[in-house]
């Protein structure tokens, strides 16, 4: 494709109408509030433990005093040996016990943030995207397909989620550059992690515990899950086609690439990153890095690329700073979700939660208690974000559920993998999600809006798995 060609189309990132969105502080902070609210309302209780994992059939009923009195109790330390639902003083204090709990992941996001800062001052991401973009004339289709499989791979087979964040303002940069708003870039990312940790194929994280818990060989059962992984990558895609479609893009339509030709100061800080993810993700998998690991690692890249990009120390810091800036929000955000945690955690109601939907299962058909299972992972989800946290509080009562009720251990563990991908994908409680949408500069309710109907047609696939699970035996 010519850049000097005539008749070439510059396409405008589409205005995004403005409206009064609710702020995301206040949505968050308004589930902490009906957090605190539910320790007087929901008995307290708890499992016996070995390590993190629960003891089956050791819950136990917690005397505990729910007198509303106790809502203006100031004193922040609970007596030992004495249950009582959470008081005003104990809420605000979760929250920066939450940011404290969130630290790991706040500061990653941070410092992610600052890295962008400088690859956006340098020029060399809007640089790159221009190379990109003339590869395939333009064509966001083409470029859709590829991305999410490559995407969704790195998810289902190898655990990539946090990783990604580095990717998402890419994205995002390259739905702009195409005339289309931050949330299709952003849906690109996103969809394709959540449609590779529903099926979870040889994903390690949720597998190594899951799998032993319910006595089943670590990575079995591969085979299915990946057919599980088509379906879903399948609709994800086509989902995220439709929004670029319904966004007003104009298939095949010829951009005109105004910049100079790409430096090799650009191609070699692209070169760099480049090289930096993939030795992220080896690096990540071999030696199970953890966020101090990761922030670190994140920390080198930003030293790089700042020495290869020419702008000198002070202007390098000063884009770090202002890229930090636009990701501050997110700091906040990760700590009040992490403080619902903490609230919860407090008026001991966590394992009552679990108890209670373990109840209504039921034993009595095998379809019902698999549906069942996946709608209490849904819901405890909500409750228990990290993925393998939920597989040790949930794994060792819901597989006495399975094998009294028919349910074989593989369909226990997909309706595990299931629910929690599913809520992952919505829920405001999510650490992971929430620094997501703040390198893509999303609000939550904006995302909520656009990916609801996306998460009630992975419900509603997810219940026909199960249910051919069963029937099949599986």
């Amino acid at each position: 494709m010519s850049q000097n060609n005539p008749s070439s189309e510059v396409i405008a990132p589409k205005a995004t109408p403005e409206h009064k969105s609710m702020n995301p502080i206040i949505i968050l902070l308004g589930i902490l509030v009906f957090a605190m609210f539910l320790t007087y309302i929901i008995d307290s209780g708890s499992y016996q433990r070995q390590g993190k994992v629960v003891v089956p059939n050791s819950y136990q009923t917690l005397q505990k005093d729910s007198s509303i009195s106790n809502l203006f109790n100031v004193d922040p330390d609970p007596v030992q040996n004495i249950t009582k639902p959470v008081s005003l003083a104990g809420m605000l204090l979760s929250i920066p016990e939450g940011l404290e709990r969130g630290a790991g992941l706040i500061f990653m996001v941070l410092i992610i943030g600052g890295l962008f800062g400088i690859l956006t001052k340098s020029g060399a991401i809007d640089a790159g995207l221009e190379r990109l973009l003339s590869l395939v004339n333009g064509n966001i289709y083409v470029l859709v397909i590829v991305l999410m499989t490559v995407f969704s791979a790195g998810s289902t087979f190898l655990g990539l989620a946090s990783e990604y964040l580095l990717v998402i303002p890419i994205m995002v940069a390259m739905a702009n550059r195409l005339g289309m708003s931050n949330m299709i870039g952003f849906s690109i990312v996103a969809v394709s992690v959540k449609a590779g940790y529903l099926s979870s194929v040889t994903n390690p994280l949720p597998l190594t515990i899951a799998q032993p818990l319910l006595g089943l060989q670590i990575f079995s059962g591969a085979e299915i899950r990946f057919l599980f992984y088509l379906v879903f990558l399948l609709v994800g895609i086509i989902f995220v086609l439709l929004m670029v479609r319904k966004s007003g893009y104009v298939k095949d339509v010829t951009i005109s690439f105004a910049a100079e030709k790409l430096s090799l100061r650009h191609s070699i800080m692209l070169a760099s990153l480049g090289i930096s993810i993939g030795f992220l993700v080896y690096a990540s998998n071999q030696w199970h890095w953890k966020h101090h690991a990761l922030s670190a690692y994140y920390i080198a890249i930003c030293m790089l690329l700042a020495l290869v990009s020419g702008m000198g120390a002070n202007n390098a810091a000063n884009a770090f700073v202002s890229g930090m800036k636009k990701v501050l929000l997110a700091s906040f955000l990760i700590g009040i979700a992490s403080a619902v945690a903490v609230t919860l955690e407090k008026g001991q109601i966590l394992d009552s939660v679990v108890h209670g939907l373990v109840s209504a299962i039921g034993d009595d058909n095998p379809m019902v208690s698999a549906v069942g299972m996946f709608f209490s992972q849904l819901t405890l989800d909500f409750l228990i974000p990290s993925t393998s946290g939920q597989a040790a509080v949930s794994m060792p009562i819901m597989g006495p559920i399975g094998q009294l009720s028919g349910v074989s251990a593989q369909t226990t563990l997909n309706a595990f993998l299931f629910g929690n991908g599913i809520t992952n994908i919505l829920t405001p409680t999510s650490g992971t999600l929430l620094a997501y949408l703040a390198t893509a500069k999303i609000a939550w309710s904006d995302w909520a809006k656009f990916i609801f109907p996306l998460w009630l047609i992975y419900i509603g696939i997810a219940i026909v798995l199960l249910a051919t699970s069963v029937y099949l035996g599986y």
